[in-house]
């Protein structure tokens, strides 16, 4: 216990928290909309009221105080974040580009893993670990959920992608991390004096497979020009900017929401020739104007998840990484990429589909199961699923 409780109060200490990551109130929207957001240009010029992201935790804990026990668990993601930004910032400097191991390391996926790949797995759950919140973990690059040793009685679930848009790291490219959490689906407790203990470990690790409408937490933070961290406790979705004048994330767009209609489209059309004909009719429309908006469309894809789906959320349009030939199901995953990324654009009032159902309905059959994934205006979104419906 005195290992976990020392973890906790250094993560604390580090970010100066004081209360917690909860969910959006009625009242605490007030409270940003009365308080302008005031950028790091403004600091210097005499008294400022910036809205940090700790700040913003202890304000909204005054109005939701049930949910204080999930305060450790984004004092960590935060600083998780702030040590991978910087990570990646230096990759260059520190000899953390390139694959690791000499290019001879194979994650689950059978992607060969980048060093820093590694290295920012270790940091999040490592991170993670600490706050006695979470029961289980899974991470893209692991195999298989993990048990989180010091919090077995945890009422938590997390799930991420630590690096995602790894392969852009020598090129400089934005990257991200992106995350969700889920409240354990039944209690999950494991008795090692038992013999049966596999049997209960799995139960346990089983919890992991529910539903993108079963999150109660999710976001994402980008690694690029500036660090940026988004996130959605099930009421709205928020963006915080890491001012590296003062070490804190700042809040930067409050009650953030997608355009209803854009006119940039985000897909890898290297695939076009083996996409499904509804699919290629869809986005030859969007290239000659010839959609429901009448407006020629602009193509934009970095070949990163967060990225791209930043931008969307930003300006409007769609992202997608649909199936094709070659690959039925796509290539996102649904745990830990397509289905956070869905609950942080429908916070936004945007949409997700695979073409055909709803990305947050579907139940998982397996940790790192693929699903074909659009994001994106709601108007956009709906255009396309009239295309697969023809």
């Amino acid at each position: 216990m005195m290992h976990k409780s020392l973890g906790l109060a250094f993560v604390m200490a580090y970010l100066g928290v004081a209360s917690g990551f909860m969910r959006t109130s009625p009242g605490f929207n007030a409270i940003i909309k009365a308080r302008p957001v005031v950028t790091v240009l403004d600091m210097g010029a005499g008294d400022v009221d910036i809205m940090t992201l700790t700040r913003f935790m202890i304000e909204n804990t005054k109005s939701n105080p049930d949910q204080q026990e999930m305060e450790s668990m984004m004092a960590s993601i935060q600083m998780a974040c702030k040590k991978i930004s910087s990570l990646v910032s230096r990759a260059g400097i520190t000899d953390l580009t390139g694959m690791q191991a000499g290019g001879g390391s194979i994650n689950v996926q059978g992607e060969e893993q980048k060093k820093l790949d590694v290295i920012s797995n270790d940091v999040l759950k490592n991170a993670l670990r600490c706050t006695g919140k979470l029961g289980v973990i899974a991470s893209e690059e692991e195999e298989s959920p993990v048990l989180v040793e010091e919090g077995l009685m945890g009422k938590y679930v997390a799930v991420f992608d630590p690096l995602d848009g790894s392969s852009n790291i020598d090129a400089a490219i934005s990257t991200g991390t992106i995350f969700g959490i889920f409240e354990e689906a039944g209690e999950c407790v494991i008795d090692y004096d038992e013999d049966n203990l596999d049997e209960e470990e799995m139960q346990c690790l089983m919890q992991t497979l529910q539903p993108g409408k079963s999150l109660v937490a999710a976001g994402y933070c980008m690694y690029s020009s500036s660090t940026i961290l988004v996130f959605t406790m099930g009421n709205g979705l928020h963006g915080f900017t890491l001012d590296p004048q003062i070490g804190e994330f700042v809040l930067t767009h409050p009650n953030m929401r997608v355009p209803k209609r854009g006119k940039i489209y985000s897909f890898n059309e290297a695939n076009y020739n083996d996409w499904d004909e509804p699919l290629q009719k869809y986005v030859d429309a969007l290239k000659t104007g010839t959609g429901e908006s009448g407006e020629r469309y602009s193509s934009r894809y970095i070949g990163s998840m967060v990225g791209d789906v930043h931008r969307t959320l930003l300006y409007g349009g769609i992202f997608g990484y649909p199936g094709d030939k070659k690959n039925p199901n796509g290539k996102l995953r649904l745990l830990y990429e397509a289905a956070p990324m869905s609950f942080i654009l429908e916070q936004a009032g945007g949409r997700s589909t695979t073409g055909t159902e709803r990305i947050m309905d579907i139940e998982p059959k397996a940790v790192h199961q693929r699903v074909p994934t659009f994001l994106g205006s709601p108007d956009d979104v709906a255009e396309l699923e009239k295309a697969f419906a023809k």
